[in-house]
């Protein structure tokens, strides 16, 4: 079993920035690839963005790439989403959640039924 546990979320302006915290407990945090999603109110859930278990590899969804950095700090046992240039439609309760067969990141990658575990989410409001 692993837990997660996100933070950081808020309410903020159009083109300010976020970190969003993923703090994870219970089994060996660096077995696990790592991914972000995000659902708005109506909508279905969205791939955000994924790291693999070492953190080598990265992969986002389009509307967010060059504006969102995913990153690991394993002996930390947390991940992270830093978003940049955020936007009204960024507007989500934001979800990390860890996959125990997602070896490296692909378009797999984006899948939730790859994930094993999710957090509670944390919500972010962008005004614009």
């Amino acid at each position: 079993q692993v837990q997660l546990v996100e933070s950081g979320g808020g309410l903020v302006q159009a083109g300010d920035s976020l970190r969003l915290s993923c703090a994870a407990s219970g089994r060996t945090f660096s077995y696990y690839s790592m991914g972000w999603f995000r659902q708005a109110p109506g909508k279905e859930r969205e791939f955000v963005a994924a790291v693999s278990a070492s953190g080598a590899g990265t992969i986002y969804a389009d509307p967010v790439k060059g504006r969102f950095a995913i990153s690991r700090d394993n002996a930390k046992n947390t991940g992270y989403l830093q978003m940049n240039s955020l936007k009204p439609e960024d507007t989500a309760v934001y979800y990390c959640a860890a996959s125990s067969s997602l070896f490296g990141v692909s378009a797999n990658s984006a899948l939730t039924s790859r994930y094993d575990y999710w957090g509670q989410g944390t919500q972010v409001t962008v005004s614009s």
